[in-house]
């Protein structure tokens, strides 16, 4: 039986039980039946209904008091724990497979464990090796960033770096997404256009942001800044930092578009236009096979509910014609509807 899922993964704060409820709710809604496995031994009492929890394998608590480790060691630990366990992980997936659901799975928002730790690549390797198990799970990860580090241009490049390196770490189906995107501008003025962000542009330019080479006076406007906000003073040392790092800074932004992976979709788990989009990209990056979903809907031959047999289509030829988002609806119309207006606010000021 083939499955589909999502592994759902980013650093604390992210939004990640979050997005595993909205989604949950998102597809009880439209008729998908969903399942939601928590591997996070710190996530006690999620919002979602949830099918399978690390809590029925080991507790982070009697870990770290019988190991004397601290939270990160405990969790660690934990993940460690059920890389070693792995049959108690199949026994309990693999019949929410046959059922046709598909399966979220929860992670810890411990950067580590996605970026260099082998124990969620262990996993992961387990659920998706069809010949060792009964079930052909496919599996996209979803990597949730907290949009607001986009006003913050050294986060957003470490941000960045944490993107690239998960995907490289954990070799999956894989895709970025700029969270609470209707909070954004809330935490100050970007100084580029959402397009600009979630494509990862031309990096030089944040760099130069970064070192100061951009500045400008005030009441000066730059021709790339989206807000036009007025230049800042460098703190006290802040030019020697520059210096020291200005040729990491440069480098690093170099790498990441020499790779050439990293891109953002963009969510705001609350709003349905915006989960809906998201959806589609994830079915497709996984070639979802439902009636709910784009592939076997394309050909108008599933009944509600049911799942096409494998080898009976040509999936390449359905994700091919799976439609795409343009470019108005990726960047602009987000903008329009979560961002606020400078010029008209400054209009209404005069």
């Amino acid at each position: 039986m083939t499955g589909f899922g999502q592994l759902v993964i980013g650093p604390p704060g992210a939004g990640k039980t979050t997005y595993c409820n909205g989604i949950q709710h998102f597809f009880s809604l439209t008729g998908r039946p969903c399942a939601v496995v928590n591997l996070d031994p710190a996530n006690h009492n999620p919002p979602y209904e949830c099918a399978v929890s690390i809590e029925e394998l080991i507790s982070l608590e009697e870990v770290q008091n019988e190991l004397d480790l601290g939270p990160n060691g405990g969790m660690v630990y934990c993940m460690e724990y059920v890389a070693k366990n792995l049959d108690w992980l199949r026994d309990r997936v693999a019949p929410l497979v046959k059922e046709g659901k598909y399966v979220l799975f929860d992670l810890p928002g411990q950067v580590e464990l996605f970026t260099s730790h082998d124990a969620v690549k262990q996993i992961i390797r387990e659920l998706t090796a069809s010949k060792a198990t009964d079930m052909d799970l496919r599996l996209c990860t979803v990597h949730l960033v907290d949009g607001h580090l986009c006003a913050d241009p050294s986060k957003y490049i470490a941000a960045l770096m944490l993107s690239l390196q998960s995907m490289l770490h954990l070799e999956t189906p894989h895709v970025n997404v700029l969270s609470k995107v209707d909070l954004m501008d809330k935490y100050g003025d970007l100084d580029f256009n959402l397009e600009y962000y979630a494509d990862v542009q031309d990096l030089h330019y944040l760099a130069d942001r970064i070192l100061g080479e951009n500045d400008e006076p005030e009441g000066g406007a730059s021709s790339r800044s989206h807000s036009g906000a007025n230049a800042k003073a460098p703190l006290a040392g802040t030019r020697l930092l520059r210096k020291k790092y200005g040729k990491l800074t440069r480098e690093l932004c170099e790498l990441v578009e020499d790779f050439g992976l990293v891109n953002f979709a963009t969510l705001s788990i609350e709003d349905k236009e915006s989960v809906t989009r998201l959806v589609r990209l994830t079915d497709k990056c996984v070639g979802y096979v439902n009636a709910g979903g784009f592939s076997r809907a394309a050909a108008n031959e599933a009944a509600a509910g049911e799942y096409a047999e494998p080898g009976t289509f040509d999936e390449r030829e359905l994700i091919s014609h799976a439609p795409s988002l343009t470019n108005y609806e990726r960047h602009m119309e987000v903008q329009e509807r979560f961002f606020r207006d400078p010029d008209a606010s400054r209009g209404g000021d005069r």
